[in-house]
C-alpha cells in the first residue's frame, strides 16, 4: 500500500529542493564556464539573444540533483514515486546527450530528430508497461475537467500515455527559450500538481513539492538576465515529470489548460513548418511562439511576464474544473 502524505512533506520537499539548487547553482556555474560549455544562439533570432552566446548551458544538472536529492526520502513503498523519479531521469539522461553533443562536439542540432523520438518512444512504452501493471485497463479512466464524470479509456489509454509523454517533452522543449520562461512556467504546472496530489491523497505530493522547489532556487540564477541556462537537459526533464504525474494522477486532459503554454509554443512550430512546407510562407514572423513577440518589439521580460500570468490564470482556471474530483 503507497503510502500517505500530508501537506508539510511537500513544504518539507521543496525546501529541501530549494536548498540544494540555491547552493550548486553557485558551484556548478563556474564550473560550467571553465569547461566553455557554453549557450549556442541561432544568428537568425532577435538580435538581443546573441548577447546570450556562451552563458552556461546544462543547468538542468542542478534542477534534476535539486529534485532528486528530497525525493529520496519518499520512495520507500512508493511505486508511483520511482516512476515519476525515473521518468524524469530518462528524459534528463536524453537532453543530457543531446547538450553534449551541441556544446562539446559542436554539432548545432545535436541528437537527431529521430534519435530523440526513439528514446522518448522506448521510455513512454515502459511507462506503459508499468501503468499496465499499476492498475490495468479496467482502471484506466480519466478525470474530465469541469464534467460530473470519469472517461474509461480502456486499451485507447496506450496511446494518449505516448501523445501525453512526447507532447509534453517537446512543449516543454519548444517553452525554454527566454531567460526564466520555462522554469518559471513549470514551478506553477508542478505548483497545480502539488495540489492536486494533496487533495487526491497521491504518494506523488513530495515529488511535487521538491519540483516546485528545484525550480524556484533554479529561477534565482535563470531569470533575466541569465547567469545559466537549463538546456535540454533540463527542458525534456521537466517534460517527462509533468507527463508523468499527470497520468499518474489520471490528469492528463488537465494539460491542455494548465500547460496552455507548452500547448501553443507546440502548435506554433507545427503550423509554422507545416505552412511554409505547403505554401513557402510562414504564419508567424518567428516560432516558437515567444520570438514572434520579440520581434514584434516586446521586451523579453514583459514576455516572460505574460506567459507567466496566463500560466497562473490557467492552473486557477484548472482548479475550477477540478473541483468535483475530491
Amino acid at each position: 500500500m503507497a503510502p500517505v502524505y500530508d501537506l508539510s512533506s511537500a513544504v518539507y520537499a521543496a525546501l529541501g529542493a530549494f536548498v540544494v539548487s540555491i547552493i550548486f547553482c553557485p558551484t556548478i556555474i563556474p564550473f560550467l564556464m571553465r569547461l566553455k560549455f557554453g549557450q549556442y544562439v541561432r544568428d537568425d533570432g532577435p538580435k538581443e539573444h546573441l548577447k546570450k552566446a556562451g552563458t552556461p548551458t546544462m543547468g538542468g544538472i542542478v534542477i534534476i540533483l535539486s529534485f532528486v536529492v528530497p525525493t529520496l526520502f519518499f520512495l520507500r513503498s512508493n511505486p508511483d514515486a520511482v516512476a515519476i523519479l525515473l521518468v524524469t531521469l530518462a528524459y534528463g539522461l536524453m537532453g543530457f546527450i543531446d547538450d553534449y553533443i551541441k556544446v562539446v562536439k559542436k554539432r548545432s542540432l545535436g541528437l537527431r530528430a529521430w534519435h530523440k523520438l526513439v528514446f522518448q518512444f522506448i521510455v513512454a512504452a515502459a511507462f506503459t508497461y508499468f501503468m499496465y501493471h499499476r492498475a490495468g485497463p479496467s482502471a484506466w479512466a480519466l478525470y474530465v475537467p469541469f464534467a460530473h464524470v470519469t472517461l474509461n479509456m480502456g486499451y485507447w489509454y496506450i496511446p494518449l500515455i505516448f501523445i501525453v509523454m512526447l507532447g509534453s517533452a517537446n512543449g516543454s522543449n519548444l517553452t525554454d527559450g527566454l531567460d526564466g520562461l520555462n522554469s518559471g512556467v513549470t514551478a506553477l504546472i508542478s505548483a497545480f500538481f502539488l495540489f492536486s496530489a494533496w487533495a487526491l491523497g497521491s504518494s506523488t505530493l513530495p515529488l511535487a513539492g521538491a519540483a516546485v522547489g528545484a525550480l524556484l532556487g533554479f529561477l534565482l540564477f535563470n531569470s533575466y538576465p541569465a547567469k545559466i541556462m537549463m538546456g535540454d537537459t533540463g527542458s525534456q526533464a521537466l517534460g517527462g515529470f509533468v507527463a508523468s504525474i499527470a497520468l499518474i494522477l489520471r490528469m492528463p486532459l488537465f494539460l491542455v489548460i494548465v500547460a496552455l503554454i507548452y500547448v501553443v509554443e507546440s502548435l506554433s512550430v507545427m503550423i509554422q513548418v507545416g505552412a511554409f512546407k505547403l505554401t513557402h510562407k510562414r504564419v508567424f514572423p518567428m516560432a516558437p511562439i515567444h520570438h514572434s513577440f520579440e520581434l514584434k518589439g516586446w521586451s523579453e521580460t514583459r514576455v516572460v511576464a505574460l506567459f507567466y500570468i496566463i500560466t497562473a490564470v490557467m492552473c486557477l482556471i484548472g482548479y475550477l474544473g477540478g473541483q468535483h474530483i475530491v
